[in-house]
């Protein structure tokens, strides 16, 4: 299978680089830097290459080689024999090689007759992009099977439901320059781009990415800048897009240095989902850039357990190794994650890859997404299936974003059974029932209907 032509949009281009070498010369002397207990895996490094990360203190996760894994590496050659181990581990190669149109998925996948169907209906909001990597891990037989359900279109897309709109949130609306949200007093969601290395069905700003409206250009980003340097209630500033990793390395840091010199601003956050998508993005170079701009969090999209692959495991392990803060926001999809126990595979992989579950989004309500949403009653079940039955750590808070941009409101299962007298009473994960001393008095009046 030869290589696909590169992307024409401009967020592509700006990635132009060369790849770092992936050879040592001959004759390097090698030393053991860590091995994993109960595993075969042992890394060797370069003696200096060794020292140096150390004193990065990016050990062990950093390393010299990105391997593939097996999955990987069987995929590459069967679809793209000629290219080297080397090539698939770069980024930019993936980028330039992703999966965009119907005869190059076809030499893949096996579709259906309806996914055939929504690659040749022109007038979908959302764009077909997926990373020969994420597509090493999609089933070519199984249309049902959640990743791919994730990344390929149906006709279902082009069927309206009720209450579904194309700005369900209400971003337009709270939009004071282009590529800026500011709903909440104190922090704002700056898009940095509208281009993803690869495209979810049921993105909630399908509306936007893939058409460059929202281009990474200067003078956009300035003016979103610029209104954050004037408004100095804003403490936080939320990166995404888009996806911001979708920068090259140096306009990203260009636009974190900028923001960093606003005196006010003393949070940032990128959200991203290459990890997930593209985990040859998260390089060594990239974490040392990162790292210059702390307090700097990350809020990672894992949606299903199957991409908690080892290269996933390995760009998870670089950002933490750089001290940034892992969270990751997942949607609840129907036939995705939609049980107690796909969830359960999840939050472990995640906190193992030091990634902190924080948000269970119940699926906005976009324009061709019915078929992804499921009852809010789902949700709730999932997180009482999670709490008090495994670590609170891996336990999401599960929120519904309110249509008309009302913002997060978190739900959770009724533990409150109700009182008897000065007693509360309490449900617990088992569904015993518990007595709390809590005696009512004018500092804890009773609630209304209760004596």
């Amino acid at each position: 299978m030869t290589s696909f032509d590169a992307d024409s949009c401009s967020a592509c281009r700006i990635e132009e680089e060369e790849p770092p070498s992936s050879e040592e010369p001959p004759g390097t002397t090698f030393q053991l830097v860590a091995s994993w207990p109960g595993t075969r895996r042992r890394r060797l490094l370069p003696i200096g290459a060794a020292k140096r990360e150390r004193d990065l203190c990016l050990t062990p996760s950093r390393q010299a080689h990105r391997r593939s894994s097996q999955q990987s590496r069987a995929f590459r050659r069967l679809y793209f024999p000629g290219v080297s181990e080397a090539q698939w581990n770069s980024w930019q190669w993936q980028l330039q090689n992703r999966f965009r149109s119907l005869a190059q998925v076809e030499r893949v996948l096996i579709l259906t007759s309806d996914e055939r169907e929504a690659f040749r209906r022109h007038g979908a909001m959302l764009p077909v992009s997926i990373t020969p990597y994420y597509m090493s891990l999609i089933s070519p037989v199984d249309p049902n099977q959640p990743l791919r359900r994730s990344v390929i279109p149906t006709t279902c897309e082009f069927q309206r439901g009720c209450g579904e709109a194309d700005d369900p949130l209400g971003e337009d609306h709270d939009s004071p320059v282009p590529g800026l949200v500011h709903r909440y007093p104190d922090r704002v969601l700056l898009l940095a781009t509208d281009f993803c290395s690869s495209y979810c069905r049921y993105c909630t700003r399908s509306r936007v990415v893939g058409h460059g409206v929202l281009s990474p250009t200067g003078q956009r980003l300035e003016r979103a800048i610029d209104y954050i340097r004037r408004r100095r209630s804003i403490r936080d500033v939320l990166i995404s897009g888009g996806d911001p990793l979708a920068l090259s390395d140096e306009r990203l840091e260009w636009l974190l240095a900028r923001l960093r010199q606003i005196p006010h601003v003393e949070l940032l956050r990128i959200g991203t989902k290459m990890p997930a998508v593209l985990p040859q993005r998260i390089t060594p170079e990239l974490c040392r850039m990162l790292r210059k701009y702390h307090p700097l969090w990350m809020s990672l999209h894992f949606t299903h357990p199957d991409e908690c692959t080892p290269e996933a495991a390995q760009a998870c392990a670089r950002l933490a190794d750089a001290g940034i803060p892992l969270g990751s926001q997942t949607v609840l999809l129907r036939g995705i994650n939609d049980d107690v126990e796909t969830m359960r595979q999840l939050v472990h992989k995640l906190v193992v890859m030091r990634v902190r579950p924080y948000y269970l989004y119940q699926c906005d309500p976009i324009s061709g997404s019915a078929h992804f949403r499921t009852p809010v009653a789902k949700g709730l079940e999932i997180i009482e299936g999670l709490r008090g039955h495994t670590t609170g750590y891996c336990v999401p808070t599960f929120v519904i974003d309110a249509p008309g941009g009302g913002g997060k409101i978190p739900l959770q299962p009724d533990y409150v059974v109700g009182r008897d007298g000065d007693d509360l009473l309490l449900r617990n994960f088992r569904g015993d029932v518990f007595r709390y001393p809590d005696p009512i008095s004018s500092d804890n009046p009773a609630p209304v209907g209760e004596t």
